[in-house]
């Protein structure tokens, strides 16, 4: 065993450039294989982390039934129980939970109209001519839940939504539209000709965006002005959850609201971060893993061409030897144990190479390297393996050379 490998190392460093060119094909495909499982085994790691905090704390519900199919006990109000922020609240997880609509208009059919001054008269729709804004109603929760940044002012309360006090909250941009600027004069808006005192102005909306252009008044005070809202714009429930707590309680809010009828709730719950992230690592492993492979392919081809080529010029050696008593076995040997070196070398390298990517990229991106051991501790072991293929033909060849026919050439 001592001999067979001191000449396989002689074999191979009689031609050292010869020897890392045809190296260099392994250590591609092995590097190639530890950095792609490497990096996207750090970057699946990075998708529960990257995975945006709003979606994924976030929960839409929405009541698409029948009301009158699905009588509950209770007085109801927008198909939700009176109490529903209350019993949502209390599952575990929850941050904040409350319901919201767009306000449509009275039975009258008076369309909504928004001034900064109060009508002349209310006799007619004609003296109700303002700006045309959008009004939402929503509980103190819902609109905690929408994380609003305030810019003045502050937001309507539990203790102002509960007296039916007529607040309101606007954002910069209906503001502007309405001319008003400052909060000190304690402005107010009507709607409909009823004023509603402005409380705070709004520069933003984390959830649900789209009522940003709007007026936003407790829905107290709408219910009594407006009624109950209308089939064409229902009633909608916006749930803030701790992150992470998002499936369990999408899980049970259907029973928290309705435990007679659960089903009667569409619940809009965000992807698992786990399930994306393996979906994610599995699309990149299985796309890039064939680019590897391709590469060990090549790889083997050159290992597999050099070894041959070496057995063409190394005839009169191998003669020799058989001539001296050496066996096809011993020949065979040789060239597997050369090829088999040739390929767990290039695959150590490799390995070092593909750790070292792994780390600078994971460094530059100021992630966390994330490498697994059943990984990395086989890939020098795969390279072997592809270097002892890819000798294979070539020492089969090499041992059927016969003595005399190799010492004439």
């Amino acid at each position: 065993m001592y001999e067979l490998g001191s000449e396989a190392i002689a074999g191979l460093v009689q031609r050292p450039a010869r020897t890392l060119l045809t190296m260099l094909g392994t250590v591609l495909g092995v590097g190639a294989f530890v950095t792609i499982l490497g990096l996207t085994s750090t970057a699946g790691s990075q998708i529960s982390a990257a995975f945006s905090v709003l979606s994924a704390t976030q929960i839409d519900i929405d009541d698409t039934a029948d009301p009158a199919a699905f009588a509950v006990g209770n007085a109801t109000t927008y198909d939700f129980p009176l109490d529903a922020d209350a019993r949502v609240e209390h599952l575990n997880g929850t941050v904040h939970a409350g319901v919201w609509w767009k306000v449509q208009g009275t039975e009258s059919g008076r369309p909504l109209t928004v001034t900064a001054n109060p009508p002349v008269s209310i006799a007619s729709e004609t003296d109700y001519q303002g700006v045309q804004i959008d009004v939402y109603t929503a509980t103190p929760e819902a609109l905690a839940a929408m994380g609003p940044t305030i810019s003045q002012g502050r937001a309507f309360d539990d203790f102002t939504a509960k007296r039916g006090e007529h607040v309101a909250v606007l954002s910069d941009s209906a503001a502007q539209r309405l001319g008003i600027t400052r909060l000190d004069a304690q402005p107010a808006v009507f709607i409909n000709g009823v004023p509603y005192l402005i409380v705070g102005i709004v520069s933003d909306l984390q959830r649900h965006p789209e009522l940003l252009p709007g007026v936003i008044i407790p829905t107290t005070a709408a219910t009594v002005q407006f009624g109950l809202p209308q089939s064409s714009s229902p009633a909608h429930m916006l749930i803030e959850t701790r992150l992470g707590a998002a499936q369990q309680v999408a899980s049970e809010v259907g029973l928290a609201l309705s435990p007679e009828h659960p089903e009667r709730f569409k619940i809009i719950a965000p992807t698992d971060p786990h399930s994306l992230k393996d979906h994610v690592t599995e699309s990149l492993n299985t796309l890039f893993l064939l680019l590897a492979g391709i590469t060990l392919i090549i790889g083997a081809v050159g290992i597999a061409n050099t070894t041959l080529v070496s057995v063409l010029e190394r005839t009169s050696e191998i003669g020799l030897r058989r001539s001296v008593g050496a066996r096809p076995r011993h020949v065979a040997a040789q060239f597997l144990t050369e090829s088999t070196a040739i390929g767990a070398l290039g695959g150590l390298i490799g390995t070092s190479l593909g750790i070292a990517t792994v780390v600078v990229v994971a460094m530059t991106r100021h992630w966390t390297a994330v490498l697994d051991p059943a990984t990395v501790l086989p890939a020098p072991l795969l390279g072997a393996v592809v270097g002892l293929l890819a000798g294979t033909y070539p020492a089969l060849r090499a041992a059927r050379i016969e003595p005399v026919e190799a010492l004439r050439r």
